[in-house]
C-alpha cells in the first residue's frame, strides 16, 4: 500500500457557492493534505452556476471561479484546484486541462460528494470513482426501489460511503447501497475554528425553511425532506425557554417553482404567514443570504453565538439514518454545545455533555437549561467531542483505512 494517495475531491462548490458547502469540500480536501496526501478539488458541471450577484442561474464562470479561487486559497489549496465549464465551451480553469485530466486518470480515488456529478455525462476518466453520500437515505431508498435514474448514477461507481453511520445496519431499516465499503462523519478542521468566547447570547442554527421535490415513499410511508415539517413541530419552543433562539434563513419572500428553474432542490423561500408564525412563538430570524455567501463570515456567525438548536431532516429522524450535520460538528468544534433533532447519531457519538439529542420539546428544554447551568463544562465538552470523533485526521485515515488504502 502506498503511503502517500493521490486523491480528487469533486464537487459542486463554486456552482452552489454556499458556505456551508464550501466547508463541507474544503475541510476534505485540505484534511487529506494535512495527511500527506496528493489532494485536489476538481468541479465539472453541465448545470449553470448561481451567481449571488445576479441572484440568478447565469451561463458563464465569472463569479464562480475567482469566488472557487480564493476559497481555496484561503484553505490553503492554491494550485490544487480545477474548473470545467462544461455547460458552454468545456474551458478549465486553475489547473490545465492536460493536467487536471492526467491527476484524475491516475488517482488512487476520486471522491464524488453526493453524487453530484455524472461521470459518463462528463465524459471523465477517472481512478476508483467512489460515491461520497453526505445526505443520506434518499438515493438508497431510491435505489432500492429500482429508480432508474438513480441505479445509473450509483452504478457508474467502483465504491460508496455514506454519513449515514446507521445504514447497513440493524440500527436502521434503510437499504444500503451496493458495494457500500465504509461509513464516515463530517471531517472538521479544528484550528480553523477558534474558541473564542460567543459574543451573542443566542443560539442558533443556519437552514433552509422550506425545500420542495424530494419526499419518498418507504414501504407504504411518506417521508419528508424539507426541515419546515420539523421546526414546525416545535414552533412553541420560545415560549418554554427564556434562551433566545435564533434561525437564520433566507428571509425574502416565497417565490414561485418554475419548470426551468434547473433546481435538483428547489427552495422555495418563507411565506409570510409562516414568518408570522414564527416571530409571533419568540423565534429570532436572520438574514442567512447577508454571510451565507462567504466561509468565513459564515464562520464568524457560528462563533458568536452561544450554541446550536437545529433540527433534523424527517426521513433522517423515523428511518434512524444515524446522519450529523456537518454543520453541527463545526459548532462542537467551535467549543459551542449542540442540541438537535436524535437520528439516531447516539448510537455512534457520546450525548448527554456538549451535544444533545432529542425526540420531544420536554428534552429540548431540558438540554437547554443544563447547558445554562454549567455553561463552560458543556463547551469544553464540546470541543473535545469535536476532537476525538470529527478531527479530519482522524475521520479521513479511518475512511482510507475502510476503502482498503
Amino acid at each position: 500500500m502506498k503511503t502517500c494517495q493521490r486523491i480528487v475531491v469533486v464537487g459542486t462548490l463554486a456552482s452552489n457557492p454556499y458556505a456551508g458547502m464550501a466547508w463541507m469540500m474544503m475541510q476534505i480536501v485540505a484534511g487529506l493534505l494535512r495527511l500527506g496526501h496528493d489532494a485536489y478539488y476538481f468541479e465539472f458541471t453541465s448545470d449553470w452556476p448561481y451567481d449571488p450577484v445576479r441572484q440568478m442561474k447565469v451561463d458563464d464562470s465569472d463569479y464562480a471561479v475567482p469566488y472557487l479561487a480564493r476559497v481555496a486559497d484561503g484553505f490553503g489549496l492554491a494550485g490544487r484546484w480545477a474548473y470545467r465549464r462544461s455547460y458552454s465551451d468545456n474551458e478549465w480553469f486553475g489547473l490545465t486541462r492536460a493536467r487536471a485530466e492526467q491527476l484524475l486518470a491516475g488517482a488512487d480515488a476520486v471522491f464524488n460528494v453526493a453524487g453530484a456529478t455524472r461521470r459518463s455525462k462528463e465524459q471523465l476518466d477517472t481512478g476508483r470513482w467512489i460515491y461520497l453520500g453526505t445526505d443520506p437515505v434518499l438515493h438508497e431508498i431510491a435505489y432500492a426501489e429500482g429508480d432508474p435514474i438513480v441505479r445509473t448514477l450509483i452504478d457508474e461507481h467502483d465504491a460508496t460511503v455514506t454519513y449515514g453511520e446507521n445504514i447497513g445496519t440493524p440500527r436502521s431499516p434503510v437499504p444500503p447501497l451496493p458495494r457500500l465499503c465504509a461509513h464516515m462523519r463530517q471531517p472538521v478542521l479544528l484550528d480553523m475554528w477558534s474558541e473564542m468566547q460567543a459574543s451573542r447570547d443566542v443560539f442558533s442554527t443556519v437552514t433552509n425553511w422550506q425545500q420542495v421535490g424530494l419526499d419518498i415513499e418507504f414501504r407504504g410511508e411518506m417521508y419528508r425532506w424539507s426541515k419546515h415539517h420539523e421546526f414546525l413541530k416545535f414552533v412553541e419552543l420560545p415560549r418554554r425557554t427564556s434562551q433566545l433562539i435564533e434561525l437564520a434563513m433566507n428571509l425574502a419572500g416565497r417565490k414561485p417553482i418554475r419548470p426551468d428553474d434547473n433546481e435538483a432542490v428547489p427552495a422555495v423561500g418563507i411565506a409570510t404567514n409562516a414568518r408570522e408564525l414564527l416571530e409571533s412563538n419568540g423565534w429570532l430570524l436572520a438574514d442567512a443570504p447577508s454571510f451565507s455567501m462567504d466561509p468565513w463570515r459564515y464562520r464568524d456567525y457560528v462563533l458568536s453565538s452561544r450554541g446550536e438548536f437545529t433540527v433534523a431532516r424527517d426521513l433522517n429522524v423515523r428511518l434512524r439514518s444515524g446522519w450529523f450535520s456537518e454543520r453541527s460538528a463545526c459548532y462542537l468544534a467551535a467549543g459551542r454545545p449542540v442540541v438537535t433533532q436524535d437520528t439516531g447519531f447516539g448510537d455512534n457519538l457520546p450525548t448527554g455533555e456538549g451535544l444533545f439529542a432529542f425526540t420531544t420539546m420536554d428534552e429540548i428544554v431540558a438540554s437547554i437549561d443544563a447547558i445554562n447551568g454549567d455553561y463552560t463544562r458543556h463547551c469544553d465538552a464540546a470541543r473535545s467531542l469535536a476532537r476525538e470523533y470529527f478531527d479530519a485526521e482522524r475521520v479521513l485515515s479511518r475512511l482510507l483505512q475502510e476503502l482498503g488504502f
